[in-house]
Protein backbone atom coordinates (compact mmCIF):
# COMPACT_ATOMS: atom_id res chain seq x y z
CA UNK A 1 0.00 0.00 0.00
CA UNK A 2 1.51 3.29 -0.97
CA UNK A 3 0.67 7.02 0.49
CA UNK A 4 -2.49 7.96 -0.50
CA UNK A 5 -2.17 11.31 -2.86
CA UNK A 6 -4.74 13.36 0.07
CA UNK A 7 -1.86 12.63 2.53
CA UNK A 8 0.82 13.38 0.69
CA UNK A 9 -0.76 17.05 -0.19
CA UNK A 10 -1.22 17.81 3.47
CA UNK A 11 2.65 16.46 4.68
CA UNK A 12 5.02 19.85 5.02
CA UNK A 13 8.23 19.77 6.55
CA UNK A 14 8.44 19.97 10.09
CA UNK A 15 11.66 22.63 10.47
CA UNK A 16 10.33 24.74 7.16
CA UNK A 17 6.51 23.79 6.30
CA UNK A 18 7.82 23.24 2.55
CA UNK A 19 5.49 20.59 0.93
CA UNK A 20 7.26 17.70 0.91
CA UNK A 21 7.74 15.14 -2.51
CA UNK A 22 7.71 11.66 -2.43
CA UNK A 23 11.01 10.35 -4.01
CA UNK A 24 11.27 8.05 -6.44
CA UNK A 25 11.63 4.58 -5.19
CA UNK A 26 8.98 5.45 -2.54
CA UNK A 27 11.67 4.97 0.43
CA UNK A 28 11.02 8.42 1.91
CA UNK A 29 9.92 12.14 1.63
CA UNK A 30 12.17 14.64 0.17
CA UNK A 31 11.84 18.70 1.62
CA UNK A 32 12.68 20.60 -1.51
CA UNK A 33 14.11 23.76 0.72
CA UNK A 34 15.76 21.62 4.08
CA UNK A 35 17.23 19.36 1.47
CA UNK A 36 16.43 16.41 4.35
CA UNK A 37 14.70 13.21 3.63
CA UNK A 38 11.90 11.60 6.37
CA UNK A 39 11.95 7.81 6.03
CA UNK A 40 8.28 5.98 5.12
CA UNK A 41 8.36 2.66 7.60
CA UNK A 42 5.75 0.12 7.17
CA UNK A 43 3.53 3.03 4.57
CA UNK A 44 4.17 5.46 7.19
CA UNK A 45 6.17 8.66 6.57
CA UNK A 46 8.27 9.20 9.89
CA UNK A 47 8.29 13.11 9.91
CA UNK A 48 10.59 13.30 12.64
CA UNK A 49 13.73 15.88 12.51
CA UNK A 50 15.85 13.21 13.99
CA UNK A 51 15.21 10.54 11.72
CA UNK A 52 15.90 12.62 8.69
CA UNK A 53 18.72 12.25 6.68
CA UNK A 54 20.35 14.69 4.37
CA UNK A 55 20.36 14.44 0.76
CA UNK A 56 23.67 13.56 -0.67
Amino acid sequence: MAISKDLLEILVCPICKTPVELMQDENGLRCPACRLVYPIRDDIPVMLVDEARKEG
